[in-house]
């Protein structure tokens, strides 16, 4: 990492599995209510931070990011989460970064536009900052060393992914390494706020016809990878 010095952290997860262990760690906690979400904010790791659930779905995640900027102003934002893998050499358990973040869903096509592409904004493809990406590849090898890590383009969407149909799809036209459901909406908050982000997500399925089966089997294991990196990372910070 630079000289920057990050104040205050706000880090987002959907589901309550996916932020309990953070919040398990945090010190001085405080919490607060807001559009029906609990902010906690207190240390992490010794560092200001802001720990939330925000609920499943891009508009949840969208509404919490929004929160944070505001309420909080923190100076980085990151998404920690499960996602299902695009790509053979992505396997359950393995985590991947976000180089950027595409919402898949996000359809003009009508209007000529290509799928995926927001109209009048300067960009429909969110660029995660290289500082925190750099340093979540160095933790990730050093605290889950058994652990695949890659870089690569989340594609988020309101939608499960769970047929092989849907996923070649995606990887197809999106050129994607996982899908899953809230990091595009919270990166595109992020750039028009103009806060660092990064997206941590674990491999807990396949998004095809077998991943509704290996969810529920593998998102513990998949949960304990992501936190072993968040709270490595959140030191380096």
């Amino acid at each position: 990492m630079s000289d920057r010095v990050l104040s205050r952290i706000g880090i987002i997860g959907a589901m309550e599995e996916e932020v309990s262990g953070l919040k398990e760690s945090m010190a001085e906690v405080r919490t607060e209510i807001r559009a029906g979400m609990t902010f906690y904010e207190g240390k992490l790791a010794g560092k200001d931070a802001v720990v939330v659930c925000s609920g499943i779905g891009k508009v949840n995640a969208a509404a919490c990011a929004q929160i944070l900027a505001d309420r909080w102003q923190v100076d980085a934002i990151m998404n920690t989460g499960i996602a299902g893998s695009l790509r053979e050499e992505v396997g359950i358990g393995d985590i991947v970064l976000s180089v950027d973040a595409v919402q898949h869903d996000f359809d003009c096509v009508g209007f000529g536009y290509p799928l995926g592409v927001i109209p009048r904004m300067d960009t429909s493809v969110f660029r995660a900052d290289p500082e925190l990406l750099d340093l979540a590849e160095e933790c990730c090898r050093a605290v889950n060393p058994e652990t695949g890590v890659f870089r690569g383009r989340v594609a988020s969407g309101d939608v499960f992914v769970s047929s092989a149909e849907k996923k070649a799809e995606i990887l197809k036209i999106f050129d994607g390494w996982c899908c899953e459901m809230e990091g595009a909406s919270i990166a595109q908050v992020a750039h028009i706020n103009r806060i660092p982000w990064l997206i941590i997500r674990a491999i807990s399925d396949r998004a095809d016809g077998t991943a509704a089966e290996t969810y529920d089997k593998f998102q513990d294991e998949a949960i304990k990878h992501f936190l072993r990196l968040t709270l490595a990372m959140v030191k380096r910070l």
